[in-house]
């Protein structure tokens, strides 16, 4: 059953490439423009949700191959965030009928997938605090919520891409061009973990945790910082730079260190062949969209989104808390995250309501919210230890 999951999980992976040119054929398409949707994007739509279908059929045979909610590891919850993710994209396509929208949101679904994937995907039993019914009900409405409000930042990188002008250097052309390269961050850490996944590269540390107790410690990248007062007992592996506090887990900074600097080349390459900012090269993708009805499924997209995640992320989270670790709230990193991620979409609705933050204003918070997310789910559970460290 767990190799019959991967199965489906991988075939969604390709149907959402192939729906990324279906997206890009629907936008490029001269013909039929008196229709409100093409052929092409009919045929992208489908092929979206058959992908959608498919992904929820990995995660429903996973489901049942674990016995509980395939939400309780890294790998689990990142592929089940790209399926919720979908889903809100499939929602708000039929609500506003923007094929756009599914050609900038699909590739971030397939680099979150790709992402989550180089992952251990390994179905292991739950530690006792996880063996709850509040696991899927909290985590699949956190994942939820933060989909959909991720949607808000796809229709602002729109937004931002249609009206930055890209002919000169400014503040705004180096932040949206600082989103294009995380991206390409986010592929260098698929490529580096990929690569050296094939190469079947291991380095065991001997080292002392935040608890002063003697614990194994295993790289699969060559180690730049180590851990604390760690022990290199493998031969003939790298030895680290430099040594981190036991509160910092090295091997999950280490991975983001190799992430950056393998990105940030590959970044390099990509502007010496195209000769322009990556903002640029996608830019005439957007020069017929509509910016009053992006700004709107933005906006649309936190007003949905926003008390689904207060829901799952701190409701059900307090509730569940309460009942593993008899108490509501102890400032674990995860939880502080996610305090933080609701007080800026709480700003984002006062500031759009009140204050009349629309337009590119609005897309730029959009969009620093959805680095906030990311924050959450990637440095977070990979850099600080903490009582929600998925991997």
């Amino acid at each position: 059953m767990a190799t019959l999951s991967s199965t489906f999980l991988e075939i969604a992976f390709i149907i959402y490439l192939i729906a990324i040119f279906l997206f890009g054929g629907s936008i490029r398409d001269k013909r039929n423009k008196s229709e409100k949707i093409s052929k092409w994007t009919i045929a992208a739509i489908a092929t979206t949700i058959l992908g959608f279908v498919s992904q929820l059929a990995y995660f429903i045979t996973r489901w049942i191959a674990a016995g509980h909610a395939p939400v309780s590891n890294l790998f689990e919850f990142t592929t089940a965030f790209g399926m919720m993710l979908v889903l809100a994209f499939i929602i708000l396509f039929f609500i506003y009928k923007v094929a756009i929208l599914g050609l900038f949101t699909l590739p971030i679904v397939v680099l979150i997938i790709a992402y989550g994937s180089m992952f251990p995907n390994d179905i292991s039993p739950l530690i006792p605090s996880l063996q709850s019914h509040w696991l899927y009900i909290h985590v699949t409405t956190a994942a939820l919520g933060q989909a959909i409000l991720a949607i808000s930042a796809v229709a602002g990188i729109i937004h931002l891409v249609t009206v930055v002008d890209q002919s000169k250097s400014s503040k705004k052309t180096f932040w949206l061009e600082f989103i294009m390269y995380i991206l390409v961050v986010t592929l260098g850490f698929i490529i580096v973990t990929s690569t050296f996944k094939g190469m079947d590269y291991q380095a065991d540390f001997n080292w002392i945790d935040k608890n002063e107790q003697e614990a194994v410690m295993t790289f699969n990248l060559p180690a730049l910082v180590g851990p604390h007062e760690g022990e290199l007992i493998t031969d003939g592996k790298f030895q680290p730079l430099v040594e981190m506090p036991a509160i910092i887990s090295a091997r999950k900074l280490n991975t983001v260190i190799w992430s950056v600097v393998v990105g940030s080349i590959l970044y390099g390459l990509l502007r010496l062949i195209l000769r322009k900012r990556l903002a640029a090269v996608i830019k005439p993708f957007t020069k017929n969209v509509n910016l009053d009805l992006v700004d709107e499924i933005g906006y649309r997209s936190v007003a949905i989104g926003f008390p689904v995640f207060t829901l799952g992320a701190l409701i059900f989270a307090m509730i569940w808390a309460q009942i593993a670790w008899t108490r509501f709230w102890g400032w674990d990193p995860k939880e502080v995250w996610a305090l933080i991620t609701w007080l800026f979409y709480a700003a984002y609705l006062h500031l759009r309501l009140s204050k009349g933050w629309h337009g590119e204003k609005s897309a730029w918070l959009a969009v620093v919210g959805f680095a906030i997310i990311m924050f959450n789910l990637i440095f977070v559970n990979l850099v600080i230890a903490g009582l929600h460290s998925y991997a």
